[in-house]
């Protein structure tokens, strides 16, 4: 929850306060392009620290980097230093790594028959503070004021202070760590000959040795490619909605509940969203989350510059159809490792889904520059489409068993 204020507490006004500073409205996706990199470059270090020390102290390391990215903004935006804005914003990713990690640790001690129900409790949890986050932009205002700081750059005053608590709550309430009470619970391996100590696995945190994991099982592979694409069409879309509200003069308080709306729908309903993986299958879910996400590019792209009814439907399914990708391709991901390489793929899986959505962020920009909000929907609508097919196409069966 208090990851989750953090990071959209920013994601409202980040395109915005980046073409402020910057000038132009070609460089206005750049911010939030180097955050979605920050979130995939640290799950490295994330992926390291979880394999070596367990999940509360790899989670506290994105949390404290993203602390110190959003204090870093501030400067930025008074500065009105475009390179620090960039360097502060890749930092700040850290905050979105760590959220999307904690999704894993729900699984570490997950029954194989609940794993979809329980990722997807813990990533409801998220909605709470996502929710909340954008509708700071407004009391932003005169907190930045009486700070003394750009009207764009008071939402990240509550980025820090979500930042530093998420921090604390970890460190405080995480125990047992759940990656290592589920390795001390894995069936002990003998090292050495017959006459050897049984030894628990060694957890594996390099994300090289995950990607070969991953590339090499079916199962793992799809759940990669329906993380990576459907967080591209999410995240392109996203970014660059402020920008197009903002074009027709819409308020910064009507962006910022557009803005709420869309991530209601990328959390809330994620309790249904597991059940279903659950009960149908992760396939089955990632399929429906093709069609939600096409659904929604379609919406997008008829929808007029300003506010508009067509824009709030269309992000609102938006954040649904990655909800089902994000709690599908998890599942398919996690089940098909053993507990031993989880860091390594799952950090893996991180950054491939980051570096992967930077790049469509980065291109959104130049898009909606030269084309259109609209031209760019209807490119993330083939990206949308092409999960479909890879999860009607791949045979990988069910991960999830039906509840006994």
């Amino acid at each position: 929850m208090l990851g989750g204020i953090g990071v959209s507490s920013g994601a409202a006004v980040g395109a915005l306060l980046a073409e402020d500073i910057s000038g132009s409205a070609t460089y206005a996706g750049l911010g939030s392009t180097f955050q979605v990199l920050g979130a995939a470059l640290v799950a490295i270090p994330i992926a390291q620290v979880t394999a070596a020390r367990g999940r509360r102290p790899g989670l506290a390391l994105g949390y404290a980097l993203a602390a110190v990215g959003a204090a870093g903004i501030l400067v930025a935006a008074v500065l009105r230093s475009f390179p620090l804005l960039l360097v502060s914003s890749f930092l700040f990713g850290g905050a979105v790594a760590s959220n999307s990690q904690t999704r894993y640790a729900a699984a570490d001690l997950a029954a194989p028959q609940r794993r979809g129900r329980d990722i997807g409790v813990v990533v409801w949890a998220t909605t709470v503070g996502s929710v909340l986050g954008p509708n700071l932009v407004g009391p932003g205002e005169p907190v930045a004021r009486a700070l003394g700081l750009p009207v764009l750059a008071g939402p990240f005053v509550f980025s820090l202070l979500g930042a530093v608590a998420a921090v604390g709550v970890l460190l405080v309430l995480l125990r047992p760590d759940p990656l290592l009470e589920s390795r001390r619970r894995e069936p002990a391996t003998h090292d050495g000959g017959a006459g050897a100590a049984a030894v628990a696995p060694v957890l594996q945190g390099s994300v090289l040795r995950g990607l070969r994991v991953v590339g090499a099982d079916p199962v793992a592979r799809l759940g990669l490619l329906t993380l990576a694409l459907g967080h591209v069409v999410m995240v392109s879309v996203m970014v660059m909605t402020p920008l197009h509200m903002s074009h027709g003069a819409a308020a910064l308080e009507v962006i910022g509940l557009v803005i709420s709306i869309h991530v209601l729908g990328m959390f809330a309903f994620s309790p249904l969203v597991g059940a279903a993986v659950d009960r149908v299958g992760a396939r089955a879910v990632a399929l429906v989350g093709a069609g939600v996400l096409s659904a929604a590019t379609l919406l997008a792209a008829a929808s007029p510059v300003g506010q508009s009814a067509t824009l709030v439907a269309g992000l609102f399914l938006l954040g649904l159809g990655w909800s089902c990708t994000l709690v599908s391709g998890s599942t398919l991901l996690t089940g098909a490792v053993p507990v031993a390489e989880r860091p390594g793929a799952q950090g893996a899986a991180d950054v491939v889904m980051g570096l992967a959505a930077a790049a469509g962020g980065a291109l959104a920009g130049v898009v909606v520059d030269r084309a259109s909000f609209h031209v760019l929907a209807l490119l993330a609508l083939g990206v949308a489409v092409t999960v479909g097919l890879l999860a009607g196409l791949t045979r990988s069966g069910r991960v999830s068993a039906p509840p006994a």
